[in-house]
Formats: structure tokens, C-alpha cells, sequence
């Protein structure tokens, strides 16, 4: 009978309120629980008696886990304790060295994901006690076979030794009992050994009968049973868990205990085998772990719409200015309002232009480029844009302390995660404040703190904020990718991040970075258009002609705008087929500006490496908005452009260009 204290569930959580909704959760299932303080608590309930245990990674990261550990490895054979972990990770185990060190620690440990949904929590929870149950069944079923084995076994090995064997024992149980001597022929074997190989090999082998011949038809079997044998005659005693039978006709698995049988005086004279059926565990456990990874592509599923939710407005929005910023330029107007509407527009390609890094820093697709760079100048450097994102009611101070140490990251991942602070912290202030930006030595580390005056988190929240797709936004108003962004940069660039806040009393977020010791990079700040709103071909130089390969046909009439704005004409094909046509055909091409994701066959950057092979003395430029699918053309000397890129950036791309095989 399975003990009434196995149905509930201990629940360790001292961190917030994650243990009385935990407890919740279970209630509303009519799972009983019980809230844990401390591990040591944990630790007592156990000994009294638990269907499982919810714990938060939290809970264990800094405890003396010795007492739990010791109580796990003295359970006995028949039991191994069902653990839910609560992690608050993306991305589970692999990028987790918490989790895994707990995982060693637990054993049988299902981690979830916080947040997560009821349901969630709830099929887990009965899963572990089904488990349970299952444990405490075979326990029941083990002190039996037990009691019978130790008799048998006792019994077996004194008779047989003498050639006599206990039939009534032998035959009185399901254990399917085999015995032979050293030339591989039965001296024993039980009805339910007979009967099984009836099922599955069509004879029933006696006693003298040699199981290789018994085998003979069956040369895999045969070959594989010959072996294990081997091993037990040799004096090896050991368990194996192997498949039997044809898996047409109902194959079965079988867990084999091996032993050596011996004489009084202690030489080997064969070999014994006890076999159990254990098909259903087996099936049982398959049949949890394809739950577990249900549970995950569910939760996976979830944070696709949370992400698509907030996204998807977000690019909506932007699309919605630009579009209604064309159709208010198709009207006549006075040029400071046509300036604002301009203006408007590219603040409109800029927000869309970060929130594209941002779900590229996510997935880590976009590559960081480090530099060491000067601290203090890149963020007296982000005044202009830092007012420009915010509102007029809020400022931003900028405290020193002499002489910051350099730090090693990405220029721009740096600018976007200070932005993405701000930006925050402007929305936890609707009626204004100030963003105070700090910036000091650490030990051997530079820290940079952000603090505002705003409306604060309480703590369920400040727990989730470095979560993807987490946001308190409306649908909308937030992607949930930006401190999101902000933790994945920091942490790839070796640093920490944390947040401190009050409700009412304001939010600090703080970054923690190496110092670096190499030469700090040239800084130069982003250069503009002419005043007229041209660039200058090639900073003066000549005309060029371009081949423009691109798909898009809009893309590719805009593209030529701005190559003839700034000084260029240009020649467009939409394939990488039709541009190896046109060069072939003899037309005076001066570069080839190409797209890198082109349908059919031929990638812009195959196209490049064809165009390299028949004639190297053309340039070829490559455009793309996912550098990583460039990066092997990095590598091979080409010169790339990243979507969305300015007209004075292509200007300054071509004009280098030439310069540098003019100058060769």
C-alpha cells in the first residue's frame, strides 16, 4: 500500500512569492503541499515522506547542499526522488553551469522555466507523482521478489552445486530463472524461461540442452547471449537491460542479472541468470520524456507569441510613420515642415534599424566587433541621441570618476544597451525626472550604473527583467527584447549586469565590465551629409558605373536613387544570372553592388566569388541585413554593407574602394 505522505509535495522557495503561488497552483489541482523555509527543512521532509519537491534554483545556488545530497545518495534501490527545479535561464542546461552542477547533485530533476503557466506546472506535478507511485509499487514488488530471490538464490547455488535442484521454488515465481554449466547447456531453467522462449524463439528448451543450439536459427541472438554468459562464466556478475524478440511479433525488453555459480570449495561450474520483463518501465519512462518535450515546445510556443505580439506592433508602428510621412510629402509645404516630417521619418528607420539588433543580439546572430574604447567619451558622446529618444521632461546627467579605465566591447552594442536603459527608464517616468549615468573603477573592473526617479518594480518583476520577451508593456508598447539585449551583450562580453529598485523610488541597473589593457581605438564621430543634403560622389571623385543586382524591386529603384544622388549611374539586373549575362555581353561595368540573399541558385556571394574568378579586376560590393550569412566573404577579402545602410556610407564604401586599387 503506497504511504499517504507520498502524495503531497514539498515546495522550497524563499526568495519572493514563488512558493505560495507554487502552493496555489497545486491547490487548484488538489495537490496537496507543504512551503519549506530552509534546506535542512526540506531535508526532514523528505525523510518523512514527499511525492516530490519544487525548488527554486535560488533556493540551492549558495546552500550547503550536503545534508541533500547525503539524503538523495542513501536512498535505497528502488527510489529515485523526483525534483522540479525552477530556473530562470533562457535556453535551458547548456548555457546554465548552475543548473547542471544542481543536476549532478539532484539526479531526477525536471527543469522548468519560469515564467511558466499553471497547466504547465500542474502535468509536471502529477507526472513526478505517478512516478512516485510507480516507486513505492515497485518497492512493494521488490521486498517480495527479495525475500523470494534471497531464498532462491541461497537455495539455488547450495543445490545445484550437488545437482539438485529445488523445483518448487524455481517454478513458484515470474523471475525467469536459467542455469548452465560451462559448455553453455541448461542444468536449470523454470517455467516462465520455458514459456518465453516458446514466445519468442518457437521451442522450449530442457534441461542438458545446449543454448547455443537452442539458438542456432537465431545467429544475432545467439552471438549476443553467447557473449553474456561469457562474461558471468568468466566470474563477472553484472546486470544488463536488452531488447528480445522480433519487434513484429511483440518484442520485449529484459533486465538479466548474471551471477557465477560455484561449488563448495569455490570453483567455477557455471553460470545463473535472473531475468525480469520491464517493457512497461521502460515504456513509461519513454513516455515522460516525450511529455517533458512537449512542455517545452509549449513553453518555446509561448514565447513565440509574446514576441510576435510586441514586434509585430512595433514594425507596424514604424511602417505606419514612414508610410504617412510619404503621403504628407506628396503635398505641398514650407521646408521647416517638410524637414520635421524627414526628420520623423529617419528617427522611424533608426528605431526600426535597433530593434532589428536587438532580435539579432538575441538569437546571437549579430557578431560582436570589440574595440577598446574610451568609456567615458562614448557616453559623453550619446548626449545628442539620448535627448533625441527621450522626452523634454527628462534629463540626463552624466558623474565621472578621473581617469575610467578603457573597456573592451562592441562600439554600438555598447551605445544600443545604454539606449535601451534609458529608454526604460523614460517610460517608468510618465510625468518626467532625471537619468543619472555613472561611470567608476571596480577592483580590477569598470562599472557603468544607470539610476532614474522613477515609478520602480517590485520584486516579482525585477526577478523576470532580463527575460526575453518579458515586458509590464501593452501590447505595442514593448518588444521585451531590450534589457533582454542588454543582459545577452554584457554577458558575451564578459561582464555582469544587475538591477536594484524600489517601488516608488526609482530603478538602478548596473553593468560590470573588464578593464582592458590594450590601446583604446580611434574614435570618430559619424559623419553627415553635405549641407544640401547630397554626398559628393566618391569625396569628389569620378563617376562610376554600378551594376546593382537586386531582387526587390523597390529596394533596387531607391538604390539607384541614391547612386545617382551621389554622383553615380547605375545599371540594374534582378539576379545573379542576369548581372554574369550583362558582364559577359562586354557592357563597361566600374563595380558590382549586389545583395547577398538572391533567389534561385547563385547567392550574391557566390556571384561575387564568379565575377573574382573571371575577372578580378572588378570590384564587388556586397549588401545584406544578416552579416552572418557574409561572414565566409569577410574572410575572403569582400568588401560588405550592412542593411540599412546611409547614402553617405555607400559613398564612403565606393570611394575607398577605388582609392585602395588606385593606390595598389
Amino acid at each position: 500500500m503506497i504511504p499517504y505522505l507520498s502524495q503531497r509535495a514539498l515546495i522550497l522557495a524563499p526568495i519572493g512569492r514563488d512558493a505560495e503561488v507554487a502552493a496555489s497552483m497545486l491547490a487548484e489541482a488538489t495537490i496537496r503541499s507543504e512551503i519549506c523555509r530552509s534546506l535542512p527543512e526540506l531535508v526532514r521532509g523528505l525523510a518523512d515522506g514527499a511525492g516530490f519537491a519544487i525548488v527554486t534554483e535560488e533556493a540551492l545556488h549558495t546552500a550547503d547542499l550536503y545534508p541533500l545530497a547525503q539524503w538523495i545518495g542513501a536512498q535505497p534501490e528502488w527510489s529515485d526522488f523526483p525534483f522540479v527545479l525552477l530556473t530562470r535561464r533562457q535556453g535551458g542546461i547548456e548555457r546554465n553551469p548552475t543548473a547542471i552542477r544542481l543536476l549532478q547533485t539532484l539526479g531526477n530533476v525536471t527543469f522548468l522555466e519560469r515564467p511558466f503557466h499553471p497547466t504547465t506546472l500542474i502535468s509536471l506535478a502529477r507526472a513526478a507523482l505517478r512516478g512516485r507511485d510507480r516507486q513505492y509499487e515497485a518497492r512493494a514488488r521488490l521486498a517480495m521478489l527479495a525475500d523470494l530471490n534471497a531464498t532462491l538464490e541461497a537455495r539455488v547455488s547450495a543445490a545445484i552445486a550437488e545437482r539438485k535442484i529445488l523445483a518448487d521454488i524455481v517454478e513458484t515465481t515470474d523471475t525467469l530463472v536459467q542455469v548452465v554449466d560451462r559448455d553453455f547447456r541448461f542444468i536449470a531453467i523454470n517455467r516462465a524461461s520455458t514459456d518465453e522462449f516458446a514466445r519468442i524463439f518457437g521451442s522450449r528448451p530442457q534441461v542438458g540442452d545446449s543454448l547455443l543450439d537452442v539458438l542456432a536459427g537465431y545467429p544475432q541472438y545467439q552471438a549476443a547471449l553467447q557473449t553474456l554468459w561469457s562474461r558471468a562464466l568468466a566470474g563477472e556478475e553484472f546486470t544488463e537491460v536488452a531488447a528480445v524478440g522480433d519487434p513484429a511479433r511483440g518484442q520485449r525488453h529484459y533486465e538479466m542479472k548474471f551471477g557465477t555459480l560455484c561449488d563448495r570449495d569455490g570453483r567455477r561450474i557455471g553460470a545463473f541468470q535472473f531475468a525480469h520483463d520491464v517493457t512497461q518501465r521502460l515504456q513509461d519512462q519513454e513516455h515522460l520524456a516525450q511529455t517533458e518535450t512537449a512542455l517545452r515546445q509549449a513553453q518555446k510556443m509561448e514565447a513565440v507569441g509574446q514576441l510576435t505580439g510586441g514586434v509585430a506592433h512595433d514594425f507596424n508602428n514604424l511602417l505606419m510613420a514612414f508610410l504617412s510621412g510619404l503621403r504628407m510629402l506628396e503635398r505641398p509645404m514650407d521646408p521647416e515642415r517638410r524637414q520635421r516630417i524627414v526628420d520623423s521619418m529617419q528617427q522611424a528607420i533608426e528605431r526600426g534599424t535597433a530593434l532589428t539588433r536587438q532580435l539579432l543580439a538575441f538569437s546571437r546572430r549579430q557578431p560582436l566587433e570589440a574595440q577598446t574604447v574610451d568609456l567615458e567619451t562614448r557616453l559623453i558622446g550619446m548626449r545628442e541621441i539620448l535627448q533625441r529618444s527621450l522626452r523634454g521632461d527628462v534629463q540626463v546627467e552624466m558623474a565621472f570618476e578621473d581617469d575610467i579605465w578603457p573597456i573592451e566591447v562592441d562600439p554600438g552594442e555598447l551605445e544600443l544597451a545604454i539606449l535601451n536603459i534609458c529608454v526604460n527608464a523614460r517610460d517608468a517616468m510618465p510625468d518626467g525626472g532625471t537619468i543619472r549615468i555613472t561611470a567608476r573603477n571596480a577592483g580590477k573592473k569598470v562599472g557603468i550604473a544607470v539610476t532614474d526617479s522613477g515609478v520602480g518594480m517590485p520584486a516579482e518583476v525585477q526577478s523576470h527583467v532580463f527575460e526575453p520577451f518579458y515586458t509590464t508593456k501593452e501590447v505595442g508598447k514593448g518588444s521585451g527584447l531590450g534589457l533582454a539585449q542588454v543582459y545577452a551583450f554584457v554577458t558575451r562580453s564578459r561582464g555582469s549586469a544587475t538591477v536594484a529598485s524600489e517601488v516608488g523610488r526609482g530603478t538602478t541597473v548596473a553593468l560590470l565590465f573588464p578593464r582592458s589593457y590594450k590601446p583604446v581605438a580611434t574614435y570618430e564621430p559619424k559623419r553627415k551629409p553635405d549641407e544640401d543634403g547630397t554626398v559628393a560622389a566618391s569625396n569628389g571623385g569620378p563617376s562610376r558605373h554600378v551594376l546593382l543586382v537586386e531582387d526587390d524591386r523597390t529596394v533596387a529603384e531607391l538604390t539607384k536613387e541614391v547612386l545617382e544622388s551621389i554622383g553615380h549611374s547605375a545599371t540594374h539586373v534582378a539576379s545573379a544570372d542576369a548581372a554574369l549575362g550583362l558582364l559577359a555581353s562586354g557592357r563597361e561595368i566600374d563595380v558590382v553592388l549586389t545583395d547577398v540573399m538572391m533567389p534561385g541558385g547563385m547567392s550574391g556571394v557566390d556571384l561575387a566569388r564568379e565575377i573574382r574568378r573571371r575577372r578580378s579586376d572588378l570590384p564587388v560590393v556586397l549588401a545584406t541585413g544578416y552579416i552572418e550569412v557574409a561572414r565566409g566573404a569577410i574572410a575572403e577579402g569582400f568588401q560588405v554593407l550592412v542593411k540599412p545602410y546611409q547614402p553617405e556610407t555607400l559613398a564612403r564604401t565606393l570611394a575607398s574602394l577605388f582609392e585602395t586599387r588606385e593606390s595598389a
